[in-house]
This record gives C-alpha cells, sequence and structure tokens, in this order.
C-alpha cells in the first residue's frame, strides 16, 4: 500500500512520511464503509419498494374505479335487455291470445253448426236414424263380446 503524497514537505530528504494505518484501523475502516454502503443499498431499496406499493396502490384503485363502470354497465344493458324480452313476450302472448280466442270462437261456431245439422237430418229421417243407432249399438256389443 502507498501513501499518496499530500503536500511538499514530505518530498524533502529527511523528511519522515506518516506511519501507515496499522491492520486494525484498516478493517475498522472496510467494515465502516461496508456499513454506510449497506444503509445506502438499504435505503434504496426501501425507497423503491415504497414506490412500487404505492403503484400497486393506484392500480388496485384504478382497477376497481373500472370494474365499477363495467358492472353498471352490465346492468344497464342487461336491464335494457330484460325490459325488449319482457315487451316482445308480452307482444307474442297478446298475439297468441287474440288467435285461441278466434279460434274457440270459429269452433263453437262450426261446433253449433254440426249440431244443427244432425238435428236437422235426424227429424227429417228418424226412421233411419233409430236402425243406424240400433245397428250401431250391435255392432258395438259384438266387439265388446270378443
Amino acid at each position: 500500500m502507498t501513501v499518496p503524497l499530500s503536500n511538499s514537505a514530505t518530498l524533502e530528504p529527511g523528511a519522515s512520511s506518516p506511519p501507515p494505518p496499522s491492520v486494525s484501523q484498516a478493517a475498522s475502516n472496510l467494515r465502516a464503509a461496508a456499513v454506510g454502503k449497506a444503509h445506502e443499498i438499504a435505503h434504496r431499496v426501501s425507497t423503491q419498494a415504497s414506490a412500487l406499493k404505492e403503484r400497486a396502490i393506484e392500480s388496485a384503485h384504478h382497477f376497481r374505479e373500472v370494474a365499477s363502470e363495467k358492472v353498471g354497465q352490465l346492468k344497464a344493458t342487461a336491464a335494457e335487455t330484460a325490459g325488449a324480452i319482457k315487451h316482445t313476450t308480452a307482444d307474442r302472448a297478446h298475439r297468441l291470445q287474440e288467435t285461441a280466442a278466434e279460434q274457440w270462437r270459429d269452433t263453437r261456431v262450426v261446433t253449433k253448426e254440426v249440431r244443427i245439422t244432425a238435428e236437422d237430418y235426424i227429424c227429417q229421417n228418424p226412421t233411419k236414424c233409430v236402425v243406424g243407432a240400433f245397428g250401431f249399438g250391435v255392432l258395438i256389443g259384438l266387439l265388446v263380446r270378443r
């Protein structure tokens, strides 16, 4: 290890140079420098960790806001779609009800016409109807017997 020349007095012949530091003093100086550097690194890492933590918190808040906004949009869309489906279903149900009522009325009219036609035929041909009914009864009786 060389000692740096700091002033001109040490260059003169016959002047004595300062004594070199002892091993324990050098170790102590090295230890102090290492501790100082470790504190510096720890402080830098702590600062970076704090900055990352703040960014993570901001990101989480932003995510929560975006998610809440999207949920609101989904609710609005779902309500709108449900309203449209309800309206369409109500229209179809109303049309089906009208069609069923119309068919029921038509069926009642046709049934009434068939009954009136049957009554007229029976009144005009009573003997044919009695003989036909008797024959029909005999036929059913024979089928039931077997």
